[in-house]
């Protein structure tokens, strides 16, 4: 893959810890509002993911195995520790949003880099928009559930 889209690459590996995360963490959520929102989640980060790797293919050549991130599996591991020791809603949405700093910032750095495909920078814009969306949500989630 080309150097100008390693920055996208690390997008859609921080989708695919998004996907495997916010489904993880919602299968462990009380709250049935929240755990809905965080597997409508899950699938909208697979969905991004993919619809990226679409346009990575057509504009750099083969996107295979982007798969995600070991820091995410690490993130991951330690959020379903965290709720095998009881640590409830609100530990696991603390470590969400930790997860959902590392999209923001993915994005963030991505925008800002050197990508020489309008198609994909359109795409990642939009995107942008509703990662900080769903940020903002599991913060208020996280803050609702703070004793």
């Amino acid at each position: 893959m080309d150097a100008e889209f390693s920055l996208v690459k690390s997008v859609v590996q921080v989708l695919r810890d998004g996907e495997k995360g916010f489904e993880d963490i919602g299968e462990h959520l009380q709250n049935p509002e929240v755990k809905a929102f965080f597997l409508e989640e899950s699938r909208h980060r697979g969905k991004f993911a993919t619809d990226l790797e679409a346009e990575l293919a057509l504009a750099a050549g083969d996107t295979k195995d982007l798969g995600g991130t070991a820091t995410g599996a690490i993130h991951r591991t330690w959020g379903d520790l965290k709720a095998s020791l009881g640590g409830g809603d609100h530990t696991l949405l603390e470590t969400a949003e930790q997860g959902e700093d590392a999209a923001k910032k993915a994005y963030r750095e991505a925008l800002e880099g050197d990508i020489p495909s309008l198609v994909v920078r359109t795409i990642l814009t939009k995107q942008q928009t509703h990662i900080q969306a769903s940020h903002d949500k599991v913060k208020a989630f996280r803050d609702s559930t703070a004793s």
